[in-house]
């Protein structure tokens, strides 16, 4: 309960879920139901000792669910696995350390080994881990922006400019419309129902468009609401609900537009001209595509009516200020960049940005995803990063893009990577395509997982393999001679950062921080590899900046735009807010102003392509979480807001599609992929359950379905898996109910 009471607080510890912002906390209830569960999953009292591993081989362990695997509690000390044992042994610190700097310097190449970050990881271990990395010679920077918004960041650099939202948390005070795409709050950021039900509530339309009907995007009971939580009331969310089919949202978006101009002609919509004049350019040459589109094309990829898009449009032109959010049903696509851009576009149009109450809102997943991009993982290092870096510490740094999450794995199978380092997260269970995952990973000569708790990642081993237990976000961070308490920071959806420091003992006397983990790596390995590159190992101090993370901001502050006097503005309550050129009606593009994009939609998304094999039984399938689960980590068999209870294996279908095929409610299929190397892919044993979603399309929770996602069918300018459009026919199953 103490830790639950200082999530989110002044002085207390950022949540370790979502990446939603913070109001201002006026309470001590200032966490949603996931983040209780985050919460409570880090500070169980629950343990993993050197006696569980000495009770169960990994062979053993890798027959258990997610679920089960984590469930065990907390890592307590480094461990060693032993291949002639099949299982994990204890190693000391030192000797960990030892063993990954000496692999690390004997590799001939730098570019063989590949450096995961997850979003867990802060800023002030971001920052050091991108500076030990270049450090040491590459830019193989694999992570979880690569698996879910990369195509945020691609599409909106290439409009705006900026690859972050353009909205603050206030935004959605003022706004008159929010346009919701491809998201679901209630299970993915539930504190963002909070500020969309507030904003119903005033008057504002919510206009959503998800496949799925989602009960938490249809009412919520507010828990900041002490009226609703004592009536057992709820009020609606969504104004207008439409459910388009998988990937065809960007049809959709067209669709919208497209009325607007026939309204426009008709002297009952006036886009923003001044705005479009002062500060865009293209909206001519995506005018004429719109137009030159038929309803009849727009209908068939978007699954909508041309009568669902007008009224769509009718509520956009009558509104003052717009937001439009989104999430990984628009990002995890082949055309995700084009279909963000499509959303900029029509907020564009209506001089929607810059300016109170409007502007563009990606929604990202895990709490510090967007922070570790702004301290620079980023496989693609952008020119002024490796100039302002090389400025400050009088080293050349590769400059040569490395290896995203895809390409690593395409390296591994190919043996051209043979080290892996994660610092947080999940790899195997995030990645698409689990078998090839798997089996590129156990190529890998040294494998090291960065974790607080078991996951499958650790049995999935290598010629060797190390777990490292570090701290969680809920835990007291002590550092230096003195010991003291040190913050760390972290970046939310809405560019605010703001500090976080833990309130809890930890877990067990033998964890370290993160930052101590890689700065210890980075000594261990660059003691060996920069003297003979003719560089002092000792070009930067890792044990002073460990020892007092003020000196980190100073670092950071001295490279990354944005972080003047970092170490003063951390601890204003709620932080502070990093400035954003586009919220500001100042677009760095090479023109100096915002692009219309005037791309083609797709000739055919996947479920126009599957529907002359309907007969077939194929079917487009999206992954999505269930209630109980936050990326990969799961908490439980339940979702509540679906009606699943005690099982994750289940597969949500169109009544319609499922007595088309000849199956029932409750049946039991296996899901059958495309082929690899002459084999289908496939996911055994799961339960139908007749859902609202459209006919053609149908959805699963991963990571049970990733064995089902081509590896190659990654997103165009991204590499992000395809992971809501999958081709899958279903097969009765042998399972025995």
């Amino acid at each position: 309960m103490r830790s639950l009471l200082a999530t989110n607080q002044p002085h207390g510890f950022d949540c370790p879920g979502c990446a939603w912002g913070d109001a201002n906390a006026e309470s001590s209830f200032a966490f949603c139901e996931n983040g209780a569960k985050a919460v409570a999953w880090e500070t169980t009292a629950k343990r993993v000792t050197r006696d569980f591993f000495a009770r169960h081989t990994v062979s053993e362990l890798l027959a258990w669910d997610d679920y089960r695997l984590e469930d065990q509690g907390r890592l307590t000390e480094p461990m060693r696995y032993d291949a002639a044992q099949d299982r994990y042994v204890p190693i000391g610190w030192d000797e960990a350390y030892t063993m990954i700097g000496e692999r690390l310097a004997a590799l001939d190449d730098p570019n063989r080994a590949l450096f995961y970050t997850s979003g867990r990881a802060s800023n002030e271990a971001a920052y050091l881990y991108q500076l030990f990395v270049r450090l040491y010679g590459t830019n193989n920077f694999p992570d979880c922006s690569n698996m879910c918004h990369e195509a945020s960041g691609v599409g909106m650099q290439a409009s705006l400019g900026v690859g972050k939202g353009t909205v603050r948390l206030e935004d959605f005070e003022q706004a008159d419309a929010i346009f919701v795409f491809g998201q679901n709050p209630g299970t993915n950021h539930p504190r963002m129902l909070g500020d969309l039900a507030r904003a119903a509530k005033r008057g504002a339309a919510i206009v959503t468009f998800n496949p799925l009907k989602e009960r938490g995007l249809e009412r919520f009971a507010d828990p900041q609401d002490k009226r609703e939580m004592l009536t057992g009331g709820s009020q609606t969310i969504s104004s207008r609900y439409f459910q388009p089919k998988m990937g065809g949202d960007m049809a959709a978006v067209r669709g919208i537009a497209k009325a607007l101009f026939a309204m426009e002609a008709s002297g009952r919509f006036t886009p923003d001209r001044e705005f479009i004049e002062s500060y865009t350019q293209g909206l001519d040459a995506w005018r004429a595509n719109v137009e030159a589109t038929s309803w009849a094309a727009l209908e068939a990829q978007s699954g909508l009516s041309r009568v669902e898009m007008e009224a769509a449009a009718e509520i956009y032109a009558g509104a003052e200020r717009i937001i439009a959010t989104w999430a990984m049903g628009i990002t995890q696509h082949l055309h995700a960049v084009d279909s963000v851009r499509e959303i900029v576009n029509l907020l564009l149009l209506g001089g929607h940005m810059g300016r109170p109450g409007a502007g563009a809102c990606p929604v990202r997943g895990h709490s510090n995803v967007q922070g570790d991009r702004t301290m620079g993982i980023d496989e693609k290092a952008p020119a002024w990063l490796i100039d302002a870096l090389e400025a400050r510490y009088g080293v050349p740094m590769p400059r040569r893009p490395g290896h995203n999450t895809v390409n690593a794995l395409h390296a591994l199978e190919a043996d051209q990577a043979e080290v892996f380092i994660a610092l947080g997260g999940n790899f195997t269970r995030a990645t698409p395509d689990s078998m090839r995952t798997e089996s590129a990973m156990r190529r890998a000569r040294l494998n090291v997982q960065i974790s607080t708790k078991l996951n499958r990642s650790h049995l999935v081993v290598g010629e060797e393999a190390l777990i490292l237990p570090c701290l969680g976000r809920s835990e007291i961070d002590r550092q230096g001679p003195q010991k003291l308490p040190q913050v760390i920071s972290v970046e939310d959806s809405m560019s605010m950062v703001h500090g976080s420091a833990g309130r809890v003992e930890p877990a067990s006397k033998h964890l370290r921080s993160e930052p101590a983990i890689v700065a210890e790596i980075a000594e261990a390995t660059l003691a060996r590899v920069l003297p003979n590159r003719g560089i002092d190992p000792k070009v930067v101090d890792w044990q002073a900046l460990v020892a007092d993370y003020d000196r980190i901001r100073d670092e950071i502050e001295a490279v990354i735009p944005g972080f003047a006097n970092f170490n003063a503005r951390l601890h204003r309550p709620r932080g502070f807010w990093l400035t954003n050129a586009a919220s500001e009606r100042r677009f760095v593009t090479p023109t100096g102003k915002a692009e219309f994009s005037a791309a083609p939609l797709p000739e055919a998304v996947l479920h126009q392509q599957l529907d002359v094999r309907r007969n077939d039984g194929w079917l487009t399938l999206q992954s999505l979480r269930s209630h109980d689960q936050y990326n990969t980590t799961i908490y439980g068999y339940n979702d509540r807001y679906r009606g699943v209870k005690g099982q994750r294996r289940v597969l949500f279908v169109n009544p319609l599609d499922l007595a088309r095929l000849g199956f029932a409610d409750g049946d039991w299929v296996d899901l059958v992929g495309l082929d690899y190397q002459g084999e289908p892919r496939r996911a055994p044993a799961f339960r139908l359950v007749a859902y609202d979603t459209p006919q053609g399309c149908c959805a699963a929770y991963y990571p049970e379905t990733n064995a089902l996602v081509p590896l190659e069918s990654a997103g165009a300018n991204t590499g992000t898996p395809a992971s809501k459009a999958v081709a899958v026919r279903l097969q009765r199953s042998a399972r025995i109910v």
